[in-house]
């Protein structure tokens, strides 16, 4: 059978309203990329014209590609332990859509507003940095290859994220534990772009080209993974219990 458009749409559109109507996942929406960008500014503001040269030489704008690879996880992490929560799971679970469409709209519903949070606290960083930053800063920080890699990795990063979190939420009985452990889960990932970011992993084109080529597969694995961990049974009966 083939994916339904429609019915992906509709869990999509219900789950778009409960975002905006839940305080704590707007505010982590809000205050993760400010965590991320704050501080990062202010280094960059105090940074004198005689730091662009071996700031050249680094690939610090990477560091941003920590804010897709956490901020999904918080959302994503609610997606089905907040349905039982609400009490809402049972009838959910025994409405008549394929999992695999049920998962997907929710993950698009988690992947759009963050990828866009994400794109746009990108941007008004590089406006600070053109704005405010010493002379000479600005065009050692920002470069194509980094925009090019933010670009890509963005959403790639984010849906990894959204579908590891998704996996922890179908086996989690309390949004906070899932959440939790959904953070921890991307850890590795935000550690693995510091790292890059920090040139302590020397970035190449076909670092970026593997690194690609392995978030497809994962992205591809996790929500068949997802699907398959998405149980009705066991989950109508942990709701019951």
């Amino acid at each position: 059978m083939s994916l339904s458009a429609r019915r992906v749409r509709a869990v999509f559109t219900k789950e778009v309203r409960e975002f905006r109507r839940n305080r704590s996942i707007t505010a982590g929406m809000a205050i993760i990329p400010l965590v991320f960008s704050v501080q990062p500014l202010i280094s960059i503001f105090a940074l004198q014209p005689a730091a662009s040269a071996p700031l050249a030489q680094e690939h610090v704008l990477l560091y941003m590609l920590g804010i897709p690879a956490l901020v999904p996880s918080l959302i994503a992490a609610y997606s089905v332990v907040g349905e039982r929560q609400q009490g809402t799971l049972e009838p959910v679970l025994t409405t008549p859509i394929r999992a695999d469409e049920l998962l997907l709209g929710k993950a698009l519903a988690t992947f759009l507003p963050a990828v866009a949070i994400a794109y746009a606290v990108y941007g008004l960083f590089l406006l600070a940095v053109e704005l405010f930053a010493a002379d000479g800063v600005a065009s050692a920080l920002i470069r194509p290859s980094d925009l090019v890699a933010q670009l890509l990795f963005t959403p790639l990063l984010a849906g990894w994220s959204i579908w590891l979190a998704i996996v922890i939420s179908t086996r989690s009985s309390d949004v906070r534990v899932a959440q939790q452990f959904a953070t921890l889960a991307s850890l590795p990932t935000v550690a693995l772009t510091t790292l890059i970011a920090l040139n302590v992993i020397p970035p190449s084109p076909r670092l970026a080209v593997t690194a690609a080529v392995v978030l497809i597969l994962l992205n591809v694995l996790g929500w068949k993974t997802a699907a398959k961990a998405f149980d009705r049974e066991i989950l109508i009966t942990n709701t019951r219990s």
